[in-house]
């Protein structure tokens, strides 16, 4: 029941500690229900395999700005957002299903336009759309997408499963997403106060993709299974990677160090950086819709991904016990916390 004497603020909890309390009031009933919240996406036994499914929900304002995102893009992000999640679980997508609230300012081929993107999506990732629901809303357009995968048993891969001294690995290059966001705003702020202004995007293309159109590392995924390398524990960079590093570190009771220079940044983010006057390092490391993978692998499968181009390994698990680390250039150890995205 609740307590009509207090008022505790989301704000005060997070997304995180929101999930805490809704977990502690939840009791699986069902042996299918290997694995229910608390990572990437639920586990279920589904007789030789295990079926993975994965929610997300993406409200205008709060996730994406229609001034300046384009609905086919809208439509392939939402998708990848969720199959990154599938992926992240070490598992295949196979189907999603597609929910939205829309308000009768959008028309009927501007959902047409969203579909069109959902459909893209739907090619890259080799999934099918099988259902949904459609309903209206006062408050701009919501889109609810669920995934489902699958895995072989022995292949599952959980965030609470990293060993101690298991190298950590990062997929692609971080902190692109999140530069490409400020240079969109920036731009609008420029349009808004003067409507002649054209936007000055064509130096930021790579930044404008990995904001507008994230991919889903699939490809990496089917690539571990080509080397026979099961990561020990993974979970894919939507909030920063510092917070990534801490469910890992959290759910696995270990500590971690991450090394700074061994962080991987495009030059344009480097640049982009530069310009606007901030930290790469902090953008990298708390900017947050990367989409790339975070995984943990273990010593003896060093040789197997030393050189492969599109994985960085920066850092290693500790003790249980220890500290979850920031190692700079320096060697100065510095105590990592995570300041992304906070969704109240």
């Amino acid at each position: 029941m609740e307590d009509k004497g207090k008022r505790t603020e989301l704000g005060e909890v997070g997304e995180f500690g929101l999930i805490d309390i809704i977990k502690d009031t939840v009791t699986q009933r069902n042996e299918s229900t290997i694995k229910g919240i608390g990572d990437d996406a639920a586990v279920i036994d589904a007789g030789d395999k295990y079926m993975v499914l994965s929610s997300d929900m993406l409200v205008e304002q709060i996730h994406f700005d229609l001034s300046y995102f384009p609905l086919k893009h809208l439509g392939y992000k939402s998708v990848a957002v969720n199959v990154s999640d599938i992926a992240a679980m070490n598992a295949i997508p196979k189907q999603i299903t597609v929910s939205i609230a829309v308000s009768n300012r959008f028309s009927v081929e501007a959902i047409e336009e969203l579909y069109v993107g959902i459909a893209h999506a739907c090619e890259a990732y080799k999934v099918d759309l099988v259902g949904g629901d459609t309903t209206s809303s006062t408050a701009g357009l919501v889109i609810s997408i669920t995934a489902i995968g699958e895995v072989a048993k022995q292949e599952i891969v959980y965030r609470s499963t990293a060993q101690e001294n298991d190298i950590l690995c990062v997929t692609g290059d971080l902190g692109a997403a999140y530069l490409g966001l400020q240079m969109l705003k920036r731009e609008k702020e420029v349009f808004m106060a003067n409507p002649e202004m054209q936007p000055e995007l064509k130096d930021y293309e790579y930044l404008m993709q990995r904001h507008l159109k994230p991919h889903a590392r699939m490809d990496v995924i089917h690539e571990l299974k080509d080397l026979k390398i099961v990561p020990t524990s993974m979970i894919d960079i939507s909030d920063g990677l510092a917070s990534e590093l801490l469910h890992i570190s959290k759910s696995s009771g270990l500590g971690l160090d991450v090394f700074t220079q061994e962080l991987p940044i495009n030059n344009e983010t480097l640049n982009a950086a530069m310009e606007l006057s901030l930290d790469p390092i902090t953008c990298a490391i708390n900017g947050g819709e990367d989409f790339e993978l975070l995984f943990t692998i273990k010593q003896s499968d060093y040789d197997k991904i030393k050189n492969h181009p599109e994985i960085t390994l920066i850092g290693h698990m500790t003790k249980a016990g220890e500290k979850s680390n920031l190692v700079m250039k320096s060697g100065t150890a510095v105590p990592l916390t995570a300041q992304g995205w906070k969704h109240f």
